[in-house]
């Protein structure tokens, strides 16, 4: 009879084993965070829907968990110093949020955990987590650096023609159009008139200048950054071809464009001054929303549109990583948190509610695709692109300083393309020179 109640107990204990290790449908959130009930997390957040999305979805992460999560919001701007700083005084902070260009900063630092060291733990690993759901551009870009995956993506957006359907309509055209020349060659001097104009290009000196503006003039014309040495490639032909199509296409913009930031450029397709605007998949819901905009059915959205390099559009967004500094109980408890906020269960209600999912599976729904015209568009654009669409080393923030000044002296013909690209080149150089990319101090990845 002992033996008998002794080798039930024994099953009792393996089958709880086993469900928390995760055997296929074995596996619950509330069951393996049951260890970690009452662990508070700390995390910064934005103030940009896809926050305030996951900001409504905690609770119920909560309440399943008994995991606290405390999230404080902060801008944009105070983002990554709040969060170096408190990284390199082993602080509070248990949840990285990373942007694109922070990734190499993190990693290279030692500040963020690779996540197969939770996913080969059957303890924490969801068995739904699927990975190949992401799209993989989206997991490399945001997530990954030199071949390691440190965060899942969370509120990712990439760059979008949205137009007034209407304005394009009246000026003759029932589609938007399919390259950057044919927008500058045919549809500029078309909708260019009456105190309207047929593009805004945001070019604000700020990361708007060299990430909005600047960059997304690189890539679609075939040029870049840096060549593969890591030396300037601003002065190539290729570079010098997108960066001089911007001077061109600015005739066809608003005066004052290069003061336009995000609010501005958004604001003029929104109120019907302008016929087309590249910009985040993130301000749909700004254009849509009948409080901000006064589009409504003329709302429409493209991809962004190709150069003689292809369709290379603008990446941005997030991913979060548990931070190193934090003790066992809040890495794993931080891993089950950004597990189930980005995971595919639910991508679609953190869609609905005004986020930006990289899941595959969320846009794969018809009804959404309907609901929500960015879609299709968004889903194009994610098949292409380039991780480094801006750098994403350590040393970006001091590069983006340097080509938001010298970016904006272009655009106010203060300095010809020619010449303003060779002080980027220059400076920036001098920059990762200092930083030890040359003498082989560190790796040539971006």
């Amino acid at each position: 009879m002992k033996l008998k109640t002794e080798l039930s107990a024994l099953a009792l204990a393996s089958a709880a084993v086993l469900g928390v290790a995760g055997q296929a449908g074995a596996w619950t959130l509330e069951e393996a965070a049951k260890p970690y009930a009452g662990t508070e997390l700390e995390v910064l957040f934005l103030d940009r829907p896809g926050y305030k999305a996951a900001i409504e979805m905690i609770p119920e992460f909560e309440a399943a968990t008994g995991i606290k999560i405390n999230q404080t919001t902060v801008p944009y701007e105070n983002a990554l110093g709040e969060q170096v700083r408190d990284f390199v005084a082993g602080g509070d902070l248990d949840i990285a949020l990373i942007d694109l260009v922070w990734i190499g900063n993190f990693a290279e630092n030692g500040w963020i955990v690779p996540i197969d060291q939770f996913t080969a733990d059957p303890a924490l690993a969801d068995p739904e987590l699927d990975m190949a759901d992401f799209f993989p551009l989206v997991v490399n870009a945001f997530g990954g650096w030199n071949g390691t995956t440190y965060g899942l993506p969370f509120d990712n957006y990439s760059g979008l023609l949205f137009y007034n359907s209407c304005m394009l309509k009246d000026a003759g055209f029932d589609k938007p159009p399919e390259t950057w020349a044919e927008l500058k060659d045919v549809y500029g001097p078309a909708l260019t008139k009456d105190g309207k104009y047929a593009f805004a290009l945001q070019s604000k000196r700020n990361e708007t200048q060299s990430a909005d503006s600047f960059a997304r003039m690189l890539w679609p014309f075939g040029g870049s950054f840096l060549n593969a040495e890591f030396k300037s490639n601003l002065n190539s032909p290729e570079s010098q071809a997108g960066l001089q199509f911007r001077q061109d296409l600015m005739q066809y913009m608003p005066e004052g464009i290069v003061a336009y930031d995000h609010s501005e450029a958004v604001n003029g397709l929104a109120q019907g001054d302008v016929a087309m605007l590249t910009e985040w998949s993130a301000f749909y819901s700004t254009l849509a929303s009948p409080e901000t905009s006064t589009l409504g059915d003329c709302l429409a959205v493209a991809p962004e549109p190709k150069g003689p390099a292809g369709r290379k559009p603008a990446l941005g967004g997030f991913s979060l990583a548990v931070a190193s500094q934090a003790d066992d109980a809040e890495k794993a408890a931080g891993w089950l948190f950004i597990q189930w906020i980005t995971s595919k269960a639910n991508a679609g209600k953190y869609l609905e509610m005004g986020g930006v999912p990289a899941r595959q599976s969320a846009y794969a729904d018809p009804a959404l695709a309907e609901t929500y015209k960015f879609i299709p568009a968004l889903v194009e654009s994610w098949k292409e692109g380039v991780p480094e669409f801006r750098p994403r080393f350590a040393e970006w923030p001091a590069i983006t300083e340097i080509v938001q000044e010298w970016g904006t002296k272009m655009m106010l013909g203060e300095v010809s393309v020619d010449e303003g690209a060779k002080t980027i080149g220059e400076k920036m150089e001098a920059v990762l020179a200092e930083a030890g990319y040359y003498d082989g101090k560190k790796p040539l990845a971006q």
